[in-house]
């Protein structure tokens, strides 16, 4: 339970740097903007068109009496759109981070020089165009586990009772893991931490994880929230990443550390 509490406390700290930092803020605002405009006209499109969409997927149903047939159809219309919202939740994050690389990765590594004790921060040595490729890479790679997820879920909220008790609550766990490992990512992949590796780390520290990543992913069910609260998300995770890794950090990142006092002048 300790762990729970740690991770909710990076959710926070991280806030808290990015506020003492207005600077950036306005600048990484920019990449979720973006990939909210697009997500935006994505589910207007299938709203608008996807009973057209699964219309066209069924023609075997197009002989069915009324009412099965607008039953039926009604039915996979509201699937695809559920199942289109719950994937544009899941890789909001991974889409945002892309679209916004070079600036998250700068302000990652802003936190890890504030956080580190000698002022430094690892860098990963690579060119952009290597780093986008990884990140991309291992991004997809995530987005389809999620998206299994999301599958299996979304079939085991159709038994009585469990799925609209139970599933739900396994979901956010889920959503908050994946949306934890994708905002890290940042961080450890400078390190030179592989997917499979950080899952493995993750899944090591689940409290700390679904403590960081479980009322993240709550926020971001809320309309433009994402947006507004991933710069400090990232920079979160970056602290998050550096407890996993059992790397040194000062104790608080949120002030500065105090100058040493001026040697008194002396005495002639």
């Amino acid at each position: 339970m300790r762990d729970l509490g740690a991770g909710f406390s990076y959710l926070l700290k991280g806030q808290r740097w990015m506020a003492r930092h207005g600077k950036s803020y306005g600048f990484g605002l920019l990449p979720g903007l973006v990939t909210l405009v697009l997500y935006a006209a994505v589910l207007t499109a299938l709203a608008l068109w996807g009973e057209d969409a699964v219309a066209w997927a069924t023609p075997f149903a197009d002989g069915w009496p009324s009412p099965w047939l607008g039953l039926f159809r009604g039915f996979l219309t509201a699937v695809l759109f559920a199942l289109g919202l719950l994937l544009a939740v899941v890789t909001f994050t991974a889409v945002t981070l892309l679209i916004g690389q070079p600036f998250y990765e700068s302000l990652s590594e802003r936190v890890d020089r504030d956080a580190s004790p000698d002022g430094t921060a690892p860098e990963s040595g690579l060119p952009l165009w290597r780093e986008l490729w990884m990140s991309a890479r291992d991004s997809l790679r995530i987005v389809v586990r999620a998206a299994l997820w999301g599958v299996l879920l979304f079939a085991l909220g159709f038994l009585p009772f469990v799925g609209q008790t139970v599933v739900p609550v396994i979901g956010f766990f889920v959503t908050g893991f994946f949306l934890t490992e994708e905002l890290a990512a940042v961080a450890l992949q400078r390190r030179g931490v592989e997917l499979r590796a950080r899952l493995a780390l993750l899944r090591s520290r689940r409290m700390l994880v679904w403590g960081f990543g479980t009322p993240l992913g709550v926020a971001f069910l809320v309309p433009f929230v994402a947006v507004f609260l991933m710069p400090g998300a990232v920079a979160g995770a970056t602290l998050l990443a550096r407890d996993l890794l059992d790397e040194e950090t000062e104790d608080d990142t949120d002030t500065p550390a105090p100058r040493s006092p001026s040697p008194a002048p002396s005495e002639a």
